[in-house]
């Protein structure tokens, strides 16, 4: 007998407009379960059940695998998972949107220059084909996007230090008019969307990052009109600026995530100004220290990062990777800490590292997540030990 609120597989499929061999075919590969299975097998889905199947239409419209699907997706129907996949998955489409403009555009001029020339520019055919295979990099793209988000939305929920880490880093940056400002791996940017209206009229701002999906976020959250910024994808392992030509370099979280921290060093004292100043962020070995005390209880095989990030370049350390190339180097700490109510963005912060979390936890998901409810239950407090080192170049010898 069928339980109120359940749907059986035929309906599910009718409702969603899909066959019923779709669904059938994510059951057996393990991407839409069914919320219950009676003992006759019938297999019976809810509304909740929609919320993950929307998700996984639309990836698979955006051209992602049914295996990149499964990576991507984890089976909560709780209101913050879905609103962070909805806002996620708009950016996908606004990328995928401009993507297919160059494309168009790209078309539009080869087929003009062989109706002019009679003949085929094949750097064109394959600037074409360079286009159509930037789908490639999509997932990339999403999962950072949904790391970040996943992080910042932690700390913006649950700091008890009512400034906000952004507000706090923008003002250590001291930033007055006329000043050449290069921020290296800016992410989406969020450092600057939100203290547009504090920022000088009269600056130049070079927002830099490796990826192109994440400057395309940045540029969509500053805006297009606002002369102050411009965008430029680099890896900062090699600036690309004159000698002696910035007055303030920001590594905002960036400097463990380097291949070779000394030689973005030098580059940063090579382009500053004699007196300009570089500022980079850290954190030290207690930052966060309960989320990693927590999942590893959970199951002592879990790590949340195969590096130890802070002993690459942290608050113990820095100072000493520092100075070989700058001077006058101080260190301020930013008073924070998290009190933690409720499971979901704690999970969607965990789920975000960069470790192996997502093998052990995806299998037990409902155990995970009641385990998580019960610590959070009256406040899960996290340790915050974050700041930034503010620092002048030396006289470079070359």
């Amino acid at each position: 007998m069928k339980k109120s609120g359940y749907y059986s597989s035929g309906e599910f499929a009718r409702m969603a407009h899909v066959t019923l061999r779709t669904i059938r075919y994510y059951d057996k590969q393990d991407i839409l379960k069914p919320s219950l299975v009676a003992e006759s097998g019938a297999r019976f889905y809810t509304d909740a059940d929609f919320a993950r199947l929307q998700q996984i239409l639309l990836l698979k419209y955006l051209g992602f695998s049914l295996e990149d699907i499964r990576q991507m997706t984890i089976d909560d129907s709780d209101y913050h998972f879905m609103l962070n996949s909805l806002h996620i998955q708009l950016k996908l489409v606004k990328d995928r949107i401009e993507q297919m403009q160059l494309v168009e555009k790209a078309i539009q001029d080869t087929a003009e220059v062989i109706q002019k020339e009679h003949n085929i520019d094949w750097s064109q055919m394959l600037n074409l084909i360079h286009l159509t295979s930037m789908e490639n990099s999509l997932k990339n793209q999403y999962q950072n996007a949904s790391n970040i988000s996943a992080r910042i939305n932690l700390h913006s929920l649950y700091s008890q230090n009512p400034q906000g880490w952004f507000p706090w880093i923008c003002q250590q940056c001291r930033i007055e008019p006329g000043m050449e400002i290069l921020e290296i791996g800016c992410g989406d940017g969020t450092l600057w969307k939100d203290n547009l209206s504090g920022l000088p009229d009269h600056v130049h701002i070079i927002l830099s990052d490796i990826s192109e999906g994440m400057l395309r976020d940045a540029r969509r959250a500053i805006g297009p009109k606002d002369s102050r910024f411009s965008f430029d994808a680099f890896d900062c392992h090699n600036l690309p600026f004159e000698d002696n030509s910035l007055d303030l370099v920001i590594a905002n979280h960036v400097l463990f995530y380097c291949e070779d921290i000394p030689k973005v060093c030098r580059e940063v004292q090579r382009v500053l100004k004699p007196g300009g100043r570089f500022l980079c962020s850290a954190y030290s070995s207690r930052h966060m220290e309960e989320v990693s005390q927590l999942v590893h209880e959970f199951d002592e095989r879990i790590f949340l990062s195969a590096d130890r990030l802070y002993e690459k370049f942290g608050r113990e350390n820095g100072t000493d990777i520092l100075k070989t190339f700058f001077s006058d180097i101080s260190w301020k700490l930013y008073e924070d800490s998290l009190l933690i109510p409720e499971p979901e963005p704690l999970i969607s912060y965990i789920l975000s590292c960069h470790g192996n979390q997502y093998q052990y936890i995806s299998e037990h998901y409902t155990d995970f997540r009641s385990f998580v409810k019960k610590k959070t239950t009256g406040g899960f407090y996290i340790t915050k030990e974050a700041g930034v080192f503010i620092c002048t170049p030396k006289k470079a010898i070359y």
